[in-house]
Protein backbone atom coordinates (compact mmCIF):
# COMPACT_ATOMS: atom_id res chain seq x y z
CA UNK A 1 0.00 0.00 0.00
CA UNK A 2 1.61 3.84 -0.95
CA UNK A 3 1.36 6.36 1.47
CA UNK A 4 -1.91 8.26 0.07
CA UNK A 5 -3.33 4.54 1.34
CA UNK A 6 -1.76 4.92 4.44
CA UNK A 7 -3.22 8.53 4.91
CA UNK A 8 -6.58 7.65 3.71
CA UNK A 9 -6.98 4.25 5.42
CA UNK A 10 -5.81 6.02 8.91
CA UNK A 11 -7.93 8.93 8.56
CA UNK A 12 -11.06 7.26 8.25
CA UNK A 13 -10.18 4.82 10.94
CA UNK A 14 -8.91 7.63 13.23
CA UNK A 15 -12.27 9.52 12.75
CA UNK A 16 -14.14 6.26 13.12
CA UNK A 17 -12.29 5.25 16.27
CA UNK A 18 -12.46 8.63 17.62
CA UNK A 19 -16.32 8.66 17.65
CA UNK A 20 -16.67 5.02 18.89
CA UNK A 21 -14.54 6.04 21.78
CA UNK A 22 -16.12 9.73 22.65
CA UNK A 23 -12.66 11.27 21.57
CA UNK A 24 -13.43 13.20 18.33
CA UNK A 25 -13.95 16.56 19.95
CA UNK A 26 -10.09 16.65 21.74
CA UNK A 27 -8.48 15.17 17.92
CA UNK A 28 -7.92 17.13 14.68
CA UNK A 29 -7.11 15.74 11.32
CA UNK A 30 -3.65 15.02 11.97
CA UNK A 31 -4.31 13.23 15.33
CA UNK A 32 -6.87 11.16 13.71
CA UNK A 33 -4.78 9.78 10.87
CA UNK A 34 -2.08 8.84 13.22
CA UNK A 35 -4.20 7.00 15.43
CA UNK A 36 -5.57 5.43 12.26
CA UNK A 37 -2.20 4.09 11.20
CA UNK A 38 -1.03 3.06 14.40
CA UNK A 39 -4.24 1.74 14.80
CA UNK A 40 -3.60 -0.40 11.81
CA UNK A 41 -0.48 -2.05 13.20
CA UNK A 42 -2.55 -2.86 16.74
CA UNK A 43 -5.32 -4.12 14.76
CA UNK A 44 -2.97 -5.87 12.18
CA UNK A 45 -1.41 -7.87 15.16
CA UNK A 46 -4.26 -8.38 16.89
CA UNK A 47 -6.13 -10.03 13.92
CA UNK A 48 -2.61 -12.11 13.20
CA UNK A 49 -3.00 -13.34 16.96
CA UNK A 50 -6.38 -14.47 16.33
CA UNK A 51 -5.83 -16.42 13.13
CA UNK A 52 -7.28 -13.91 10.42
CA UNK A 53 -5.70 -11.62 8.42
CA UNK A 54 -4.34 -8.01 9.64
CA UNK A 55 -4.11 -4.75 6.90
CA UNK A 56 -4.67 -6.67 3.32
CA UNK A 57 -4.31 -3.54 0.73
CA UNK A 58 -6.68 -0.45 0.02
CA UNK A 59 -10.40 -2.64 0.93
CA UNK A 60 -13.23 -2.46 3.93
CA UNK A 61 -11.48 -5.09 5.08
CA UNK A 62 -8.58 -2.91 5.80
CA UNK A 63 -10.80 -0.19 7.40
CA UNK A 64 -12.34 -2.79 9.76
CA UNK A 65 -8.93 -3.94 11.09
CA UNK A 66 -7.22 -0.46 11.38
CA UNK A 67 -11.03 0.63 13.38
CA UNK A 68 -10.63 -1.85 15.53
CA UNK A 69 -6.51 -0.93 16.41
CA UNK A 70 -7.65 2.62 16.58
CA UNK A 71 -10.51 1.86 19.30
CA UNK A 72 -7.86 -0.46 21.02
CA UNK A 73 -4.98 2.30 20.96
CA UNK A 74 -7.78 5.07 22.04
CA UNK A 75 -9.42 2.90 24.86
CA UNK A 76 -5.46 2.28 26.19
CA UNK A 77 -5.23 6.09 25.88
CA UNK A 78 -8.21 7.04 28.04
CA UNK A 79 -7.14 4.66 30.36
CA UNK A 80 -4.39 6.33 30.80
CA UNK A 81 -5.43 9.77 30.85
CA UNK A 82 -8.59 8.72 33.28
CA UNK A 83 -10.67 10.18 30.22
CA UNK A 84 -14.39 8.30 30.23
CA UNK A 85 -16.44 8.25 26.96
CA UNK A 86 -18.78 11.42 26.55
CA UNK A 87 -22.39 11.21 26.90
CA UNK A 88 -23.17 12.97 24.07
Amino acid sequence: MGIIAWIIIGALAGWIGSKITGNDREMGAVANIVVGIIGAFIGGLVMNFLGGKGVTGFNLWSLIVAVIGSVILLAIINAFTGKKKSQT
